[in-house]
């Protein structure tokens, strides 16, 4: 264990560095949107918007990320972005039928944290399929809340741009994960070494997710 600690401070000085770079970068991402925040009134817009929206909001990219790379050391794995996902457009919807969910913000912020915790914490080792299925549950949980920030940008358009925009964020948000996954099993394969690096991004996306809450309660 004591041969651990080193690397565990290690990472931790690492994240306390990236953070700060996170923390000016963030700032201008914050209130940045495809299109100016303009809602898509065609099927290439509302795509477009789509596939950026995931990607330019960083707490949303920084959990998808952080969901791939946790399903590849994990029991069900694969579930976990799968129920992010799918979940995200029941939150879409949710927010498309002028339905409030209580404090989106907090709740996306602190799922950021939560994953990027569980990742930075996680062993190479299987965890048991109830512990798997609760991971599974917070990230559909998450999914609804993420989902309903995305749902902002396409309130009151027609169906055609909503299934466009629904189909953009979706496929993008699948291929993120999935690259995650691929890199977090290609880490896990190297042994002991993915163990650093894991740990840096884990604390890395939890420091995300603090800006962002920070930002929120404080904004």
């Amino acid at each position: 264990m004591l041969k651990v600690l080193p690397k565990f401070n290690q990472s931790l000085k690492i994240s306390g560095i990236a953070l700060l770079v996170i923390l000016f970068a963030t700032q201008k991402a914050m209130a940045h949107h495809a299109f100016g925040g303009e809602t898509p009134d065609n099927f290439i817009k509302a795509l477009l918007s789509g596939l950026a929206h995931p990607v330019i909001g960083i707490d949303h990219l920084a959990f998808v990320v952080s969901s791939g790379l946790l399903a590849a050391g994990q029991t069900l794995g694969i579930f976990i972005p799968v129920a992010f996902v799918l979940t995200a457009m029941v939150g879409t919807g949710i927010h498309v039928l002028a339905i409030n969910l209580p404090l989106p913000e907090l709740i996306i912020s602190a799922s950021v944290i939560a994953f990027g915790v569980l990742l930075a914490m996680s062993k190479n080792q299987k965890n048991s399929p109830i512990q798997a299925i609760g991971i599974i549950a917070i990230a559909a949980i998450a999914g609804i809340f993420h989902g309903y920030a995305y749902g902002e940008a396409i309130v009151g358009a027609n169906m055609t741009p909503l299934l466009a925009y629904l189909a953009g964020f979706t496929l993008i948000q699948l291929l993120i994960a999935w690259g995650a996954y691929a890199i977090g099993k290609m880490l896990l394969n190297k042994g002991d070494l993915s163990f650093p690096v894991l740990r840096f991004l884990g604390f890395s996306i939890a420091g995300i997710g603090m800006v962002f809450l920070t930002s929120s309660i404080f904004g």
